[in-house]
Protein backbone atom coordinates (compact mmCIF):
# COMPACT_ATOMS: atom_id res chain seq x y z
CA UNK A 1 0.00 0.00 0.00
CA UNK A 2 1.76 3.53 -1.30
CA UNK A 3 0.58 6.30 1.44
CA UNK A 4 -0.38 9.60 -0.82
CA UNK A 5 -2.00 13.04 -0.30
CA UNK A 6 -2.81 15.81 -2.29
CA UNK A 7 -1.04 18.35 0.40
CA UNK A 8 2.23 16.23 1.21
CA UNK A 9 5.41 18.07 2.11
CA UNK A 10 7.10 16.38 0.44
CA UNK A 11 7.07 14.55 -2.99
CA UNK A 12 9.35 11.93 -4.54
CA UNK A 13 8.50 11.53 -8.14
CA UNK A 14 10.02 8.58 -10.32
CA UNK A 15 13.16 9.77 -8.71
CA UNK A 16 16.27 7.62 -10.11
CA UNK A 17 20.19 7.75 -9.22
CA UNK A 18 22.81 6.15 -11.51
CA UNK A 19 26.54 6.57 -10.31
CA UNK A 20 28.84 6.06 -13.09
CA UNK A 21 32.53 4.89 -12.65
CA UNK A 22 35.80 4.41 -15.65
CA UNK A 23 33.92 0.68 -16.39
CA UNK A 24 29.77 0.48 -15.54
CA UNK A 25 26.88 2.27 -14.17
CA UNK A 26 25.54 1.62 -10.73
CA UNK A 27 21.53 2.26 -10.09
CA UNK A 28 21.36 3.12 -6.77
CA UNK A 29 17.76 3.88 -7.25
CA UNK A 30 15.26 3.15 -9.15
CA UNK A 31 11.65 4.62 -9.36
CA UNK A 32 10.84 5.86 -6.09
CA UNK A 33 7.37 7.59 -5.60
CA UNK A 34 7.04 8.59 -1.82
CA UNK A 35 4.58 11.44 -0.34
CA UNK A 36 5.09 12.39 3.32
CA UNK A 37 2.74 14.49 5.20
CA UNK A 38 3.77 17.26 7.49
CA UNK A 39 4.36 16.18 10.98
CA UNK A 40 4.78 12.73 9.66
CA UNK A 41 7.64 10.47 11.24
CA UNK A 42 8.95 7.95 8.48
CA UNK A 43 12.00 5.19 8.69
CA UNK A 44 13.61 4.21 5.90
CA UNK A 45 14.78 0.51 6.45
CA UNK A 46 16.75 -1.87 4.82
CA UNK A 47 19.91 -4.01 4.02
CA UNK A 48 23.35 -2.41 3.51
CA UNK A 49 23.41 -1.18 -0.81
CA UNK A 50 19.69 -0.39 -0.68
CA UNK A 51 19.70 3.36 -1.43
CA UNK A 52 18.91 4.47 1.80
CA UNK A 53 21.59 6.68 2.29
CA UNK A 54 21.20 8.11 -1.53
CA UNK A 55 17.78 8.76 -0.83
CA UNK A 56 18.43 11.02 1.98
CA UNK A 57 21.16 12.75 0.17
CA UNK A 58 19.21 13.44 -2.70
CA UNK A 59 16.07 14.56 -0.30
CA UNK A 60 19.02 17.09 1.15
CA UNK A 61 19.75 18.37 -1.64
CA UNK A 62 23.29 17.34 -1.26
CA UNK A 63 23.19 14.77 -4.14
CA UNK A 64 20.57 15.46 -7.13
CA UNK A 65 18.97 12.88 -8.80
CA UNK A 66 19.77 11.05 -12.66
CA UNK A 67 15.57 11.96 -13.25
CA UNK A 68 12.34 12.18 -11.39
CA UNK A 69 12.49 14.99 -9.02
CA UNK A 70 11.98 15.16 -4.74
CA UNK A 71 9.61 18.52 -4.40
CA UNK A 72 9.34 20.03 -0.75
CA UNK A 73 6.43 22.60 0.01
CA UNK A 74 6.07 22.99 -3.24
CA UNK A 75 9.64 23.61 -4.30
CA UNK A 76 11.96 21.09 -6.44
CA UNK A 77 15.18 20.63 -4.42
CA UNK A 78 17.83 21.46 -6.37
CA UNK A 79 20.72 22.12 -3.37
CA UNK A 80 20.38 22.16 0.37
CA UNK A 81 17.60 24.70 1.65
CA UNK A 82 17.29 26.06 5.08
CA UNK A 83 13.66 24.04 5.26
CA UNK A 84 15.48 20.49 5.58
CA UNK A 85 18.11 20.12 8.35
CA UNK A 86 20.64 17.04 8.29
CA UNK A 87 21.48 15.05 11.32
CA UNK A 88 24.92 12.73 10.59
CA UNK A 89 26.05 9.29 12.19
CA UNK A 90 29.23 10.78 13.27
CA UNK A 91 28.01 14.21 15.19
CA UNK A 92 29.45 16.43 12.87
CA UNK A 93 30.44 19.16 15.06
CA UNK A 94 33.23 21.87 15.09
CA UNK A 95 35.66 20.51 17.82
CA UNK A 96 36.97 23.85 18.48
CA UNK A 97 33.92 25.45 19.55
CA UNK A 98 31.76 24.89 23.08
CA UNK A 99 28.42 22.70 23.46
CA UNK A 100 26.63 26.46 23.23
CA UNK A 101 28.86 27.70 19.93
CA UNK A 102 28.30 24.70 18.52
CA UNK A 103 24.17 25.50 18.62
CA UNK A 104 24.63 28.90 17.85
CA UNK A 105 26.58 28.89 14.62
CA UNK A 106 24.28 28.64 12.08
CA UNK A 107 22.05 31.29 13.86
CA UNK A 108 24.99 33.37 13.44
CA UNK A 109 25.83 32.63 9.74
CA UNK A 110 21.84 33.90 9.38
CA UNK A 111 22.68 37.13 11.04
CA UNK A 112 19.77 36.28 13.55
CA UNK A 113 20.42 39.45 16.62
CA UNK A 114 22.57 37.99 19.53
CA UNK A 115 19.76 38.49 22.28
CA UNK A 116 17.73 35.80 19.94
CA UNK A 117 20.38 33.58 19.74
CA UNK A 118 21.06 33.58 23.63
CA UNK A 119 16.90 32.92 23.73
CA UNK A 120 16.67 30.37 21.05
CA UNK A 121 20.23 28.54 22.11
CA UNK A 122 19.16 28.36 26.15
CA UNK A 123 15.37 26.77 25.03
CA UNK A 124 17.72 23.98 23.44
CA UNK A 125 20.30 23.66 26.17
CA UNK A 126 16.79 23.01 28.43
CA UNK A 127 15.40 20.47 26.00
CA UNK A 128 17.96 18.53 25.21
CA UNK A 129 19.67 18.27 29.31
CA UNK A 130 22.67 20.06 27.92
CA UNK A 131 22.68 23.14 30.25
CA UNK A 132 25.45 21.89 32.47
CA UNK A 133 27.10 20.90 29.35
CA UNK A 134 27.28 24.38 27.49
CA UNK A 135 30.71 25.23 27.79
CA UNK A 136 32.38 21.96 27.28
CA UNK A 137 34.12 21.07 24.06
CA UNK A 138 32.83 17.85 21.98
CA UNK A 139 35.91 15.98 22.97
CA UNK A 140 34.97 16.13 26.35
CA UNK A 141 31.40 14.68 26.03
CA UNK A 142 30.28 11.39 25.34
CA UNK A 143 29.01 9.82 21.87
CA UNK A 144 25.12 10.49 23.41
CA UNK A 145 25.98 13.70 24.52
CA UNK A 146 27.71 14.46 21.49
CA UNK A 147 24.55 13.50 19.31
CA UNK A 148 22.64 15.46 21.41
CA UNK A 149 24.18 18.96 20.27
CA UNK A 150 23.84 17.62 16.64
CA UNK A 151 20.22 17.57 17.17
CA UNK A 152 20.15 20.44 18.99
CA UNK A 153 21.95 22.07 16.20
CA UNK A 154 19.54 21.50 13.56
CA UNK A 155 16.52 22.18 15.68
CA UNK A 156 18.04 25.77 16.11
CA UNK A 157 17.50 26.34 12.82
CA UNK A 158 13.90 25.33 13.41
CA UNK A 159 13.33 23.46 9.78
CA UNK A 160 9.98 21.86 9.01
CA UNK A 161 12.10 18.80 8.09
CA UNK A 162 14.89 16.55 9.47
CA UNK A 163 16.43 14.56 7.52
CA UNK A 164 18.53 11.60 10.00
CA UNK A 165 21.30 9.43 8.43
CA UNK A 166 21.68 6.38 11.42
CA UNK A 167 22.26 8.57 13.77
CA UNK A 168 22.31 6.13 16.99
CA UNK A 169 23.82 3.34 15.08
CA UNK A 170 26.87 3.92 16.45
CA UNK A 171 25.72 4.26 20.48
CA UNK A 172 25.23 1.60 23.34
CA UNK A 173 21.61 -0.31 23.60
CA UNK A 174 21.24 1.95 26.49
CA UNK A 175 22.29 5.58 25.42
CA UNK A 176 20.24 4.28 21.95
CA UNK A 177 17.17 3.68 23.37
CA UNK A 178 17.35 7.16 25.60
CA UNK A 179 18.32 8.81 22.99
CA UNK A 180 15.23 7.54 20.91
CA UNK A 181 13.06 8.19 23.42
CA UNK A 182 14.18 12.38 23.54
CA UNK A 183 13.64 12.38 19.74
CA UNK A 184 10.16 10.97 19.90
CA UNK A 185 9.43 13.48 22.76
CA UNK A 186 10.96 16.43 20.76
CA UNK A 187 8.81 15.16 17.56
CA UNK A 188 5.39 15.34 19.34
CA UNK A 189 6.57 18.89 21.05
CA UNK A 190 7.97 20.40 17.98
CA UNK A 191 5.74 18.36 15.21
CA UNK A 192 8.72 18.04 12.91
CA UNK A 193 8.74 16.17 9.91
CA UNK A 194 11.12 13.32 10.33
CA UNK A 195 12.87 10.99 7.76
CA UNK A 196 15.17 8.64 9.81
CA UNK A 197 17.65 6.07 8.20
CA UNK A 198 17.81 2.93 9.54
CA UNK A 199 18.95 -0.55 9.21
CA UNK A 200 17.72 -1.87 12.94
CA UNK A 201 13.90 -3.61 12.43
CA UNK A 202 13.19 -2.64 16.06
CA UNK A 203 14.74 1.04 15.80
CA UNK A 204 12.07 1.44 13.02
CA UNK A 205 8.87 0.17 14.56
CA UNK A 206 9.43 1.84 17.51
CA UNK A 207 10.22 5.10 16.39
CA UNK A 208 7.87 4.82 12.86
CA UNK A 209 4.32 6.26 12.20
CA UNK A 210 5.52 4.34 8.22
CA UNK A 211 8.15 2.51 7.28
CA UNK A 212 9.26 2.49 3.66
CA UNK A 213 11.20 -0.80 3.49
CA UNK A 214 13.94 -0.85 0.55
CA UNK A 215 15.26 -3.78 -2.09
CA UNK A 216 18.74 -4.24 -2.83
CA UNK A 217 20.27 -2.13 -5.35
CA UNK A 218 18.72 -0.86 -7.18
CA UNK A 219 16.73 0.75 -4.33
CA UNK A 220 13.18 0.52 -5.17
CA UNK A 221 10.23 0.55 -2.72
CA UNK A 222 9.33 -3.10 -1.42
CA UNK A 223 6.80 -1.97 1.07
CA UNK A 224 5.35 0.87 2.49
CA UNK A 225 3.83 0.00 6.21
CA UNK A 226 2.14 2.00 8.31
CA UNK A 227 2.73 1.31 11.65
CA UNK A 228 -0.48 1.25 13.92
CA UNK A 229 1.08 0.27 16.98
CA UNK A 230 0.21 2.33 19.90
CA UNK A 231 2.99 5.14 21.88
CA UNK A 232 5.22 4.97 24.21
CA UNK A 233 5.50 1.22 21.91
CA UNK A 234 6.65 -1.68 24.13
CA UNK A 235 9.18 -4.05 22.12
CA UNK A 236 8.24 -6.84 24.15
CA UNK A 237 4.55 -6.90 23.14
CA UNK A 238 2.66 -9.86 20.83
CA UNK A 239 1.58 -6.64 18.41
CA UNK A 240 5.49 -5.42 18.26
CA UNK A 241 6.96 -8.73 17.61
CA UNK A 242 4.46 -9.53 15.24
CA UNK A 243 5.38 -6.64 13.18
CA UNK A 244 9.18 -7.37 14.01
CA UNK A 245 8.93 -10.93 12.21
CA UNK A 246 6.97 -9.49 9.38
CA UNK A 247 9.93 -6.70 8.61
CA UNK A 248 12.67 -9.33 9.04
CA UNK A 249 11.32 -11.40 6.28
CA UNK A 250 11.05 -8.69 4.18
CA UNK A 251 14.31 -7.23 4.63
CA UNK A 252 15.84 -11.16 4.96
CA UNK A 253 14.79 -11.20 1.51
CA UNK A 254 16.84 -8.41 0.17
CA UNK A 255 20.12 -9.85 1.97
CA UNK A 256 19.45 -13.16 0.53
CA UNK A 257 19.66 -11.15 -2.85
CA UNK A 258 22.69 -9.26 -1.86
CA UNK A 259 24.03 -12.62 -1.13
CA UNK A 260 23.20 -14.79 -4.23
CA UNK A 261 24.79 -11.45 -6.16
CA UNK A 262 27.91 -11.58 -4.72
CA UNK A 263 28.03 -15.27 -5.32
CA UNK A 264 27.17 -14.90 -8.96
CA UNK A 265 30.27 -12.42 -9.19
CA UNK A 266 32.58 -14.21 -7.04
CA UNK A 267 31.82 -17.28 -9.94
CA UNK A 268 32.37 -14.95 -13.03
CA UNK A 269 36.05 -13.50 -11.29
Amino acid sequence: MTNTTASAQIKINAVNKIFKTADKEVVALKDINLEITEGQFVCLLGPSGCGKSTLLNAIAGFSLPSSGAIITNGTVVSAPGPDRGMVFQEYALFPWMTVEKNIAFGLEIKGMGKAEIAQRVSSLLDMLGLADFKSRFPKDLSGGMRQRVAIARVLALDSPIMLMDEPFGALDALTRRNLQDELLRIWSELKKTIIFVTHSIEEAIYLADRIIVMTYRPGTVKRDITVELPRQRDPSSAEFNALKRELGQLVMEEQQRHHNDELKMAAVD
